[in-house]
């Protein structure tokens, strides 16, 4: 988890993220995060309870909701405590996806093993806006 080589790979690689936390508020961290990823050229589908339009992206209440609609993600980020996480890191796994990338701060071990035991690949405790300024 977090290898240098896996996480240029999950940023270079992908094309449609699900941000689960995005809502439409300027002044939260996954707002502008979120405009990150979209000027790397990646599709950006909010996944908030409220399923509002951010950055010109209709959202959705689940990730299952936007799988029915756009497919299986390539990564599916999450916004989200730490206490929470572990229920959307399952739903990313039964979504399809290639790759489960938690934020800064956003840690859970056994979450993290099963998402690595589903064969998909595990960034935790990062920030992709932090990783492409990296270079």
């Amino acid at each position: 988890m977090n290898e240098p080589d896996r996480i240029r790979e999950v940023l270079d690689d992908s094309h449609l993220w699900f941000v689960v936390g995005l809502g439409n508020n300027p002044e939260r961290v996954a707002y502008g995060v979120a405009q990150v990823i979209q000027s790397h050229g990646k599709r950006v589908i909010p996944i908030y309870p409220r399923a509002e339009i951010v950055h010109g992206e209709q959202g959705f209440a689940t990730i299952a909701e936007a799988v029915a609609v756009h497919g299986a993600p390539d990564v599916v980020d999450m916004f989200v405590n730490s206490e929470r996480v572990g229920q959307f890191a399952d739903e990313a796994i039964a979504s399809g996806a290639r790759a489960v990338w938690f934020q800064l701060d956003v840690v859970d071990y056994d979450a993290a093993k099963r998402v690595e035991d589903a064969g998909l690949t595990m960034i935790m405790d990062r920030c992709p806006a932090i990783e492409w300024s990296r270079g």
